[in-house]
C-alpha cells in the first residue's frame, strides 16, 4: 500500500469519526438542556459540514485548491448562511406578536415546578438555605408559549430568586435563575444565568451580571453574595408579581428611549426592533449560541 493510500484511508476514518461525533452530539442535544452540549453540537456541526464538503471536493478533484483552503472556504460559506438565517429569524421576531417584555400573573394551576431530578435538588437547596416561596407566576409570550416562574426570598427579605421555566423546541423544559437585591442607595443588583438573548439596554441604576455558564444555584448565589457584601440592602415588601411587571415596564420604556425598540405607534410599519436593536440581538444570539456568554 502506498503512502498516499494510507493518508486517504486515515482521512476517511477521520471524516467518518467527525460525522459520528456530530450525530451523537445532536442526539444528546435533543434530549438534554446542557449549555455545553448545545455549544459543542453547533461547533461540531459547523466543522463537520466544512471538513466533509472539503474532503469530498478534494477527493473527487472538483477544485484545484488544497484541502485546508477548501475547508476554510466552506467554513466561511456556513458562517454566511448562519448569519443570514439568524438575521432573518431576528427580523421575523421583530414583526411577530411574541412579547419581548411579557407581563406575569399569578399561576393558579399549582403546576409550575417540573418533576426533574435537578429541579427537585434545586428546590431542596432553596429550602435548606432559608429561601421561602413567595409566589408562582406565569406569562404568555405568544404562539401558545407560556413561561412559568417561582419566586423565593431569603430570611432577611433582601434577596429574591426568580426561577424561570422555559419550554424548549425539543419538548423539554429548561430553567434559569435570577437573583436580585435592592440597595438603600437605589441600586438594583441582578445576577442571573439566563441563556436566552436579550440584547437591550438596562436602566442606569441597574447593575446586571449575566453568567450563562453558571448552571448551579450554589455558584450563582455565591457570586451574588459577593456582589452585595457590605452593601445596605432594602427589604422586599412589594409583591413579586407587581415588582416584576413594574421592572418589565421600566425595561420596555428604557429600550424605546435608547433606540433599541420603536415606539408602539410604529410597530405595524417598522416592526418592534430598530436596526440597532436587531444588530444587538443578532450579536447576542451568536455569542450565546457559539460561546455561551452575553454581549455587553
Amino acid at each position: 500500500m502506498q503512502l498516499t493510500d494510507t493518508f486517504a484511508i486515515d482521512g476517511q476514518l477521520a471524516v467518518s469519526a467527525l460525522i459520528v461525533v456530530s450525530i451523537l452530539l445532536g442526539f444528546l442535544n435533543s434530549r438534554t438542556n446542557s449549555v455545553t452540549i448545545s455549544i459543542l453540537n453547533r461547533w461540531s456541526r459547523w466543522l463537520s459540514v466544512s471538513i466533509v464538503l472539503a474532503f469530498l471536493v478534494d477527493t473527487l478533484e472538483w477544485a484545484n485548491r488544497p484541502f485546508w483552503a477548501l475547508a476554510v472556504i466552506f467554513f466561511l460559506i456556513w458562517l454566511l448562511l448562519e448569519t443570514l438565517y439568524t438575521w432573518v429569524a431576528v427580523s421575523a421576531m421583530s414583526q411577530s406578536d411574541i412579547a419581548l417584555f411579557p407581563r406575569f400573573r399569578n399561576n393558579q394551576s399549582g403546576e409550575e415546578w417540573p418533576a426533574q431530578r435537578k429541579l427537585i435538588d434545586l428546590r431542596d437547596w432553596l429550602k435548606q438555605n432559608g429561601f421561602k416561596k413567595r409566589q408562582a407566576l406565569v406569562a404568555d409570550v405568544g404562539n401558545g408559549i407560556a413561561v412559568r416562574s417561582s419566586i423565593y426570598q431569603d430570611e432577611s427579605d433582601s434577596t429574591r430568586i426568580q426561577v424561570l421555566f422555559i419550554p424548549q423546541p425539543n419538548g423539554l423544559i429548561s430553567h434559569s435563575l435570577s437573583l436580585s437585591s435592592e440597595t438603600k442607595a437605589g441600586e438594583h443588583i441582578v445576577t442571573d444565568n439566563m441563556n436566552t438573548p436579550y440584547g437591550g439596554f438596562y436602566p442606569e441604576n441597574w447593575n446586571v451580571v449575566r453568567k450563562p455558564w453558571s448552571r448551579k444555584v450554589q455558584s450563582l448565589h455565591k457570586t451574588h453574595a459577593k456582589r452585595i457584601q457590605g452593601l445596605e440592602l432594602e427589604s422586599y415588601e412589594i409583591d413579586p408579581v407587581d415588582d416584576i411587571n413594574r421592572q418589565q415596564g421600566i425595561l420596555e420604556r428604557v429600550n424605546i428611549e435608547a433606540g433599541f425598540l420603536f415606539p408602539p405607534h410604529l410597530h405595524e410599519e417598522m416592526g418592534r426592533l430598530t436596526w440597532e436593536g436587531r444588530y444587538r440581538l443578532w450579536k447576542e444570539v451568536w455569542l450565546l449560541n457559539y460561546f455561551g456568554f452575553a454581549g455587553g
